[in-house]
């Protein structure tokens, strides 16, 4: 697999994640907690897409490396909210817990990134 064929799939797949958590959120029950924690977890899921996109397109090695940390940032955010979630018992437990799943891989695949950018 080449680097753009890489890069594709991976913005692809950061956009899904995005938009999964941001339809789990759609779902949660309105309260005062709630509002917070969807504010901050949508976010944070946008985010990690949005940055991924920004590493695809830097102009150099520092300018993706920072990019890549701030996506690995983002994910760890998420996975705190979701944790959270899961800590109050809110929202779909299968769905939070594949979620949870899936921002584990996003962080480990951009760690490993982060350090082929390490300047």
């Amino acid at each position: 697999m080449t680097n753009e064929e890489f890069n594709t799939i991976f913005r692809d797949r950061t956009k899904k994640y995005a938009v999964r958590i941001l339809k789990l959120i759609d779902y949660l029950p309105y309260s005062a907690s709630t509002k917070i924690i969807s504010y901050q977890l949508g976010k944070s899921a946008s985010s990690v897409g949005a940055n991924f996109r920004a590493f695809c397109r830097g102009r150099s090695k520092n300018e993706k490396f920072s990019k890549i940390c701030i996506v690995v940032e983002e994910a760890d955010e998420c996975e705190y909210w979701l944790e959270t979630l899961q800590a109050l018992s809110i929202g779909n437990k299968v769905e939070l817990k594949e979620l949870l799943s899936e921002t584990l891989e996003i962080i480990k695949i951009c760690q490993t990134l982060k350090t082929a950018f390490t300047p």
